[in-house]
């Protein structure tokens, strides 16, 4: 009986921050609710160049790398399939609709070793810059394999528009 109060006060706390937990997740997807949702991928495209398998990692706010999408299926970690086809990046996120990133959506593709609460070894994710409408986001991929990580990483920087350049200054826009 003597510990019956104390391990109701621990229950509750713990129960308390869940819900505090929960609360913030759901002023999180308000806060993101006007955010457009991704391209569903058409039913057919033409053959993919490169196929990764791995895990999706998370999207967050360009250069915010702290500030996790929640909505539109982005905001949960799960087995996923990166493919990358003449139409664009096919990302496969397991339980969640297939959606294609345009090439004019790509912002560009490189390597990092963090992403919000994932910490890898050095360049073990594959970051994608795109447009998510009219919002910069950076989604973070780890492919396990090295070598299909660095093809998928020279795949998108293919396909990626050149950014536009000044001719007066010759420097990127």
């Amino acid at each position: 009986m003597d510990r019956l109060l104390p391990t109701l006060i621990i229950a509750a706390v713990i129960l308390g921050v869940f819900v505090l937990m929960l609360l913030g997740w759901r002023a999180r997807m308000r806060r993101q609710a006007g955010l457009p949702r991704p391209t569903p991928a058409p039913a057919t495209l033409a053959p993919a160049s490169i196929v990764a398998d791995g895990w999706y990692v998370a999207t967050t706010a360009a250069d915010e790398p702290l500030e996790r999408v929640a909505v539109h299926g982005l905001g949960f970690r799960a087995r996923a399939t990166a493919s990358v086809h003449p139409e664009g990046l096919v990302l496969t996120v397991r339980g969640q609709q297939a959606i294609l990133i345009e090439p004019a959506a790509l912002r560009g593709a490189g390597r990092a070793t963090w992403a919000i609460d994932r910490v890898v070894e050095r360049d073990g994710l594959v970051l994608i810059g795109w447009m998510l409408g009219a919002t910069p986001v950076d989604s973070y991929l780890r492919i396990p394999e090295a070598a299909d990580a660095a093809a998928l990483v020279a795949a998108l920087q293919a396909l990626t528009p050149a950014p536009a350049t000044d001719p007066a200054e010759g420097i990127a826009s």
